[in-house]
């Protein structure tokens, strides 16, 4: 895809349509988890995609059919388009992150699945004036250096040509749950609106910026490194920042989510051995003080090919490692618990999944392999809940539209 140059680009806040409903677009919405976090707060879908079948019928049996629901391709810009029903006030789009890992070989926003990001910003440029006053994209903070460094800024550039100024922050799902998840977000403000909640970057100011000021002082949502990516991105439009405060831990633990009765399907005893036998040295000592002392304690398990052989990682930090599809480069968790001197193994259920991504009573269906990798190609519900909380209903209900002809640095 051809970039134009930036120095030419300076886009300019036409008059836009005004929005008086919380309704959002939820692209890339595989089993619907970003919608189910914005319902809270009377946020209304009025069109979602997705282009896997698969998600869809795991969508469907938790929520039923819905018209809303385009099962198709991103890049089908006229179909999903036509779909569309007046000017909502917001778009997600949680795109595809294969491509920003290992597992997609790093081949970035050029990769064929993370490329669809451009997909869904054809679509939000062909709404014209009818494009949503917000943007919240999500991806893993392997986008920050994806194509060392250059996917990021090359990501926020081409949504600040739409007329868009732009946030971003890192919320690791472990202030929720006892799951491990940090995920980049970005927001997007178009500048046909303005809000006093808002502190805009000065690029006139080498010192004493307030928006410089505000994203230094909160290291635990913008770390160094996604601070660095900020400053050095020049944006047609710019930066901006809201007043955020780092998330209050709930202190939920993997005992409240891991399931013991002897109902579950533990694992035979060679399968156990098995697993014990491949651990690190230094993992297996662990397991062993518990046992030896009787200790109880719970945890998860990944496997992974390290040196040529594979190997049993285990977690000794009371919280799960970050839940993975099959195409992530590792596959499903295991579970591991000691009591009593025993040690007993067994996969993660899909409830756990479930749970993990803060969707306790969403619906398991038929295919629990397809439960599972929905779940784990998905967002954590009250990640969601808590952005919107603290930045998109605020910005939403704060929000004015301002005259025609307003250029996009204000």
């Amino acid at each position: 895809m051809r970039l134009r140059t930036m120095s030419t680009i300076v886009p300019v806040c036409m008059e836009v349509l005004l929005v008086t409903t919380k309704t959002f677009l939820e692209f890339f919405a595989g089993i619907g988890l970003v919608g189910e976090a914005l319902r809270d707060s009377g946020w209304t879908c009025i069109y979602a995609n997705d282009i896997d079948p698969k998600k869809k019928k795991v969508f469907e049996e938790h929520y039923g059919a819905t018209p809303h629901y385009h099962l198709g391709d991103v890049w089908s810009t006229d179909e999903a388009v036509g779909r569309i029903k007046g000017r909502p006030a917001l778009a997600t789009a949680s795109f595809p992150c294969t491509d920003l890992s290992l597992a997609g070989h790093w081949k970035g926003l050029d990769g064929s699945e993370s490329s669809t990001y451009f997909g869904f910003l054809k679509a939000i440029e062909r709404l014209g004036d009818r494009k949503p006053r917000l943007i919240m994209l999500e991806n893993v903070t392997g986008f920050l250096t994806a194509n060392n460094g250059e996917d990021f800024p090359r990501a926020v550039r081409k949504l600040a040509e739409l007329g868009y100024w732009i946030d971003s922050f890192v919320i690791d799902a472990k202030y929720f749950v006892p799951q491990s998840r940090p995920r980049l977000f970005v927001i997007g403000l178009h500048c046909s609106v303005r809000s006093p909640l808002v502190t805009r970057q000065d690029r006139e100011r080498f010192f004493g910026d307030p928006w410089r000021s505000e994203i230094d002082s909160l290291p635990e949502l913008r770390p160094a490194k996604l601070v660095r990516a900020m400053v050095n991105t020049e944006l047609p439009t710019g930066w901006f920042t809201v007043p955020l405060k780092p998330p209050t831990p709930t202190g939920m633990k993997l005992d409240d989510i891991i399931d013991l009765d002897d109902g579950q399907d533990w694992w035979d005893e060679p399968q156990v051995r098995k697993h014990y036998g491949i651990m690190h040295d230094y993992h297996r000592e662990k397991i062993d003080e518990f046992l030896r002392t009787g200790a109880s304690y719970i945890g998860t398990i990944f496997r992974r090919t390290r040196g040529g052989s594979m190997k049993a990682e285990v977690r000794f930090d009371g919280v799960a490692g970050c839940l993975r599809t099959t195409k992530g480069g590792s596959a499903r968790q295991i579970v591991y618990a000691v009591a009593d001197g025993k040690l007993r193994m067994r996969w993660m259920s899909p409830r756990e999944y479930a749970r993990l991504q803060g969707a306790e009573d969403f619906a398991i269906g038929e295919s629990h392999n397809q439960s599972m990798y929905g779940f784990g190609d998905a967002v954590c519900v009250p990640v969601v809940r808590w952005i919107d909380r603290n930045v998109l209903t605020p910005l939403f209900e704060s929000t004015a539209e301002v005259k025609a002809g307003s250029t996009a640095v204000a």
